[in-house]
């Protein structure tokens, strides 16, 4: 069985990609997050992210998002960051906002998205190799990562908890205005959509006419080799907890 992380990865690598970047005028900054989150297959690094963050001394922060999605744990690093810094932070969703990308823009005061874009919530991948009790113990993280994006989507929308873990078992994909309606983003706005689009055919639900896209060629090793040495010491980290 293949894992689809990978494949997520492994789709949409930029080796060299400059589409994480910030700008600052005046009171105001702008972030770009216009690729896969995750820094270690050319995408959004947390650690790069918090960093530019942390310099940033602005009053408003416009967070720009096209993202097909990625790690959750570093989407969560860089979310975290967002909600300690003292700005206030404006999410626009330019393009896409899929799975872990939706879960960064829970970190803004406000969301507003793009009138053909699309936002995609669904449950924790992951990625183990070991034995039974190895995809025990992975299995019961996810359970808890789900929990806590849970938490934050309850939070923004108001839903249930059990409402929520509907939306997210069923690989849920909205336009700007059902997104809108179910209380993920604050308003719709009228913008042209982003040059960058994104491999999501690792997506069960993916909208037919968001598949379409060339696939790069990468080493499979290599992002294999990345992958397994992040879930091993994420792994001894939940064990040590």
């Amino acid at each position: 069985m293949k894992n689809r992380l990978v494949q997520l990865f492994k789709d949409n690598a930029r080796p060299g990609s400059a589409a994480f970047r910030a700008a600052v005028k005046d009171d105001e900054a702008t972030i770009y997050v216009y690729d896969a989150i995750g820094g270690w297959w050319g995408g959004v690094d947390a650690q790069e992210f918090v960093k530019e963050l942390a310099g940033i001394k602005a009053g408003t922060i416009h967070l720009r998002i096209n993202s097909p999605g990625g790690d959750v744990f570093d989407a969560r690093a860089m979310q975290t960051a967002l909600r300690q810094h003292k700005a206030k932070v404006i999410a626009h969703i330019d393009g896409l906002a899929a799975s872990a990308a939706t879960f960064l823009a829970m970190g803004a005061d406000e969301i507003e998205m793009a009138e053909g874009g699309f936002f995609m919530i669904h449950n924790a991948w992951g990625f183990t190799i070991g034995n039974v009790n190895d995809h025990l113990e992975a299995a019961a993280m996810l359970e808890k990562v789900d929990g806590t994006i849970r938490a934050d989507y309850s939070r923004k929308t108001g839903k249930p908890d059990d409402e929520v873990r509907a939306l997210m078992d069923a690989e849920t994909w909205m336009t700007a205005a059902e997104a809108k309606e179910a209380g993920f983003v604050d308003r719709v706005y009228e913008a042209a959509a982003p040059e960058d689009k994104f491999n999501l055919s690792a997506y069960d639900k993916a909208p037919a006419a968001l598949l379409a896209v060339p696939e790069p060629v990468v080493d499979d090793s290599a992002v294999l080799a990345r992958l397994r040495a992040a879930t091993d010491k994420r792994m001894q980290l939940v064990g040590e907890a």
